[in-house]
C-alpha cells in the first residue's frame, strides 16, 4: 500500500508542476494584452491593381494562422481603410462571391504570417480567363448576398463561420480598381484569463495533495500471530513466559530494591566496614567449603 500511496503522489506531483507551467505560460501571455485584453496587430500595406482582396476561406485562414482564435471563444475584429476612407468589408458564400468576381481582376491573400512588427500578407492575382474582356464589378453595398457586412469594420466570432465556407472582401466602396489597404486585426480571447486561473488552482491543489501523500508518516506494522489452542504453552515456553496473558505486561525489574540504613543505627551489630583479612599461615587456617569434596568409596 506505502508502494501505490508513493506512485499516486508522484503522478500528482508531474501532474500539478505541468500545470503551474501552463499557468506560467499564459500569464506572460496575457501580460502582452491591452488593458481590455485584446491583442491587436498592423499588417503591411496591402497594394492590388484589381478591385478587391479576397480571403477566400476565412475560418480556415484564421484557424490556421491565429491559433488564440481557434481555441474557445474569441471575438474578432478588422480595421481597414483606404487613401480615400474606409474600406468595404464584407461576409459572403465563397461560390457567390466568384461568380461576382469573376469577370474582374482582383488578388487572393494565400496567407499571413505572425512576425514582429506589420504582418506580412503573401498576395496572388486573379485575373480574368483568356478572351474574356474585364468588366467592373457592381457597388458591393448594392449586393444582397452578403452575411455580414460593415464600413471600416467587420467583427465576428470563428464559432459563427464553423462549417461554414465563407470568403472576406475589401475593397473600395465604389468598387473601383488600384486598391490600397492598411489594415489592423483585433483578437480578444475571453478564455485565457479563466483558463489562466485555472490552470493555476488546479497545479497548487494537486502539488499540496501530492505532498501529503509522499510525506505521510509510516505507521509501525502490527504481528498477529494465530496459533492452535494446544500450541500456546509451547509458544509460551520458547518465549521465556508462563502464558500469553503476559506479553503486555511490564518487565521485572532485575535490581532489588535497597534500603539504606544509616551506619550508626542500634539495629544492626557495629561492625567494621573495612578490615584487613588476615593471611592464613597453613593450610589448616583455609576456610571449609561450603560442599567439602567426599573421598570415594572404596570399592567392593
Amino acid at each position: 500500500m506505502r508502494f501505490v500511496w508513493t506512485l499516486a503522489g508522484m503522478l500528482l506531483l508531474a501532474v500539478g508542476i505541468t500545470a503551474l507551467v501552463g499557468a506560467a505560460a499564459l500569464g506572460l501571455l496575457t501580460g502582452h494584452a491591452d488593458p481590455g485584453g485584446a491583442y491587436a496587430a498592423r499588417f503591411e500595406t496591402v497594394q492590388t491593381t484589381g478591385h478587391a482582396v479576397v480571403v477566400t476561406d476565412l475560418d480556415e485562414l484564421v484557424r490556421q494562422e491565429v491559433p488564440l482564435a481557434g481555441v474557445g471563444e474569441a471575438r474578432m475584429r478588422l480595421d481597414a481603410r483606404t487613401h480615400d476612407g474606409p474600406a468595404f468589408v464584407g461576409l459572403a458564400p465563397a461560390d457567390e462571391v466568384r461568380r461576382w468576381l469573376a469577370g474582374a481582376p482582383y488578388a487572393v491573400v494565400e496567407r499571413m504570417a505572425l512576425a514582429r512588427g506589420p504582418l506580412p500578407v503573401r498576395l496572388t492575382p486573379v485575373t480574368p480567363s483568356d478572351g474574356e474582356r474585364p468588366t467592373v464589378p457592381a457597388g458591393p453595398g448594392a449586393q444582397t448576398f452578403w452575411t455580414r457586412a460593415g464600413n471600416g469594420t467587420l467583427e465576428w466570432t470563428p464559432d459563427e463561420l464553423a462549417g461554414q465556407r465563407l470568403s472576406l472582401v475589401l475593397m473600395r466602396t465604389d468598387g473601383r480598381a488600384d486598391l490600397t489597404l492598411d489594415l489592423r486585426a483585433e483578437v480578444r480571447p475571453g478564455w485565457l484569463a479563466p483558463a489562466t486561473w485555472g490552470s493555476l488552482t488546479a497545479g497548487m491543489l494537486l502539488v499540496i495533495v501530492a505532498a501529503l501523500l509522499l510525506l505521510r508518516p509510516v505507521r509501525p506494522r502490527e504481528v498477529i500471530i494465530v496459533v492452535e489452542p494446544d500450541q500456546v504453552p509451547i509458544l509460551a515456553g520458547r518465549l521465556g513466559i508462563s502464558s500469553l496473558s503476559g506479553l503486555g505486561a511490564p518487565p521485572p525489574n532485575r535490581f532489588a530494591e535497597r534500603q539504606l540504613v544509616a551506619v550508626g543505627s542500634s539495629t544492626l551489630p557495629a561492625t567494621r566496614a573495612i578490615a584487613p583479612v588476615p593471611r592464613p599461615q597453613t593450610l589448616a587456617d583455609l576456610p571449609a567449603p561450603h560442599h567439602p569434596l567426599r573421598p570415594p568409596a572404596p570399592p567392593h
